[in-house]
């Protein structure tokens, strides 16, 4: 991993750890924190969260942890097969609910 830096007061060089940043800063107002502590707490919630629940649909609705430790395709095939069973189910009750009702 290579640490980037961008210009000073041009937030827009770094676009993906500022809206990241803006993510996190409006979950953590949502609640007041009585010490360092709590907040702390909550950060490591947030980001346990954000990398490893949170689907990204800017990667195709996986977790950034699926996609790091390579689980992504697999996801992705299992899903697609899913969606195909689905479809072709609906389209045998859609046949058999038209043969009913002639």
């Amino acid at each position: 991993m290579k640490q980037v830096h961008g210009r000073p007061a041009h937030p827009q060089t770094q676009g993906k750890i500022e809206r990241y940043h803006r993510t996190m800063k409006n979950v953590v107002k949502l609640n007041n924190y009585y010490s360092p502590e709590e907040l702390k707490e909550a950060l490591e919630e947030f980001v346990n969260r954000y990398n490893n629940e949170r689907y990204h649909e800017s990667l195709k609705n996986l977790t950034p942890a699926d996609v790091y430790y390579g689980r992504g395709d697999l996801i992705l095939k299992q899903r697609e097969s899913l969606k195909k069973l689905a479809i072709n189910n609906r389209k045998t009750e859609y046949l058999k609910q038209k043969l009913i009702d002639l």
